[in-house]
C-alpha cells in the first residue's frame, strides 16, 4: 500500500516525527524512543540515597515528543520541586537485540547534550507508592536537548567534563569516566531488555549536584567534545 493511501485512511492527522538537528548538515535525526539510565554516576546514586555498588543498571523512558531544541522550558504544573539533571545523550543509528559489547559502539550515530528535567516531588510520591515514574519524568518539554554531533566528528567520548550552570553558578560537575555503566555496556544491557532501533536516544546518567529550578533561571550545560545547551525556565 502506498504511503499516500495509508495517510488517507487516518481518522486524524498523524503527529509530526520529533527530530533533532545534526551538526554539520541540514538533515535531522528522527526520534523513535527515549531511554534514560537511572543513577549512573556513583556520587549521584549516593545523594539519592542508594549504594551504587549493589545496583545493576535500570532504565525508565520519556516520550519522544518530550524532547525539544531551543526555546524556553516551561515550569510544569502540579509540582513545586522541579530538578535539573545534565546528561550526555547517545543517538543510535543502528538497532538490534542482544548486541555484543565489542560491537555496541558501531550502533551509535552520534551524541548530544540533554537534561532530564524531573518533577521530583511527584517522582518521590510515585516511589513511595510503588508506582511508575512517568508523572515525574515524562511531562511536556521535560527533555531539552542540543543538536546531535555525529560520532564521525566527535568519536566516542569516554572521558571529559560534564557540567551545568544555573544563573552562572556551577551546580553540577563531573567527568564521563565516572559513569558506572559505560556507553557500550548500557547499549548491550539495554538491548537484552528491548529491541533497539535507529532513532533511539539514550540519556546516559547525571553527575551529583542535582537541584531545583525556579522561573527565570538560565540553564547552561556542557559535555566536552559534544557541545553546549542553554535555555531559560519560563
Amino acid at each position: 500500500m502506498e504511503t499516500s493511501d495509508v495517510r488517507a485512511r487516518y481518522v486524524i492527522e498523524p503527529p509530526p516525527v520529533p527530530c533533532l538537528p545534526v551538526i554539520g548538515t541540514d538533515a535531522v535525526f528522527p526520534i523513535r524512543r527515549v531511554y534514560c539510565v537511572g543513577r549512573n554516576f556513583a556520587a549521584h546514586a549516593i545523594e539519592m540515597g542508594h549504594d551504587p555498588e549493589k545496583e545493576p543498571p535500570f532504565f525508565f523512558q520519556k516520550n519522544p515528543d518530550n524532547v525539544f531544541v531551543g526555546g524556553d522550558f516551561p515550569y510544569p504544573p502540579q509540582s513545586n520541586d522541579v530538578h535539573f539533571e545534565i546528561e550526555m545523550v547517545v543517538a543510535l543509528g543502528q538497532g538490534g537485540r542482544d548486541i555484543p559489547l565489542a560491537r555496541a559502539l558501531d550502533h551509535v550515530f552520534g551524541y548530544a547534550v540533554g537534561l532530564d528535567m524531573t518533577r521530583r516531588d511527584l517522582q518521590g510520591k510515585a516511589k513511595d507508592m510503588g508506582r511508575p515514574w512517568e508523572v515525574g519524568k515524562a511531562f511536556e518539554r521535560s527533555a531539552p536537548c542540543g543538536p546531535v554531533k555525529p560520532a564521525s566528528a566527535v568519536g566516542h567520548p569516554s572521558d571529559g567534563a560534564i557540567w551545568l550552570d544555573v544563573n552562572g553558578e556551577r551546580r553540577q560537575t563531573g567527568d564521563l569516566n565516572q559513569m558506572i555503566w559505560k556507553v557500550p555496556e548500557i547499549i548491550t544491557y539495554l538491548s537484552g531488555l528491548f529491541t533497539l532501533a535507529p532513532g533511539d536516544l539514550i540519556f546516559s546518567g547525571t553527575p551529583s549536584g542535582v537541584g531545583p529550578v525556579a522561573k527565570g533561571d538560565i540553564m547552561k550545560g556542557h559535555v566536552d567534545g559534544v557541545g553546549d545547551i542553554e535555555f531559560r525556565v519560563a
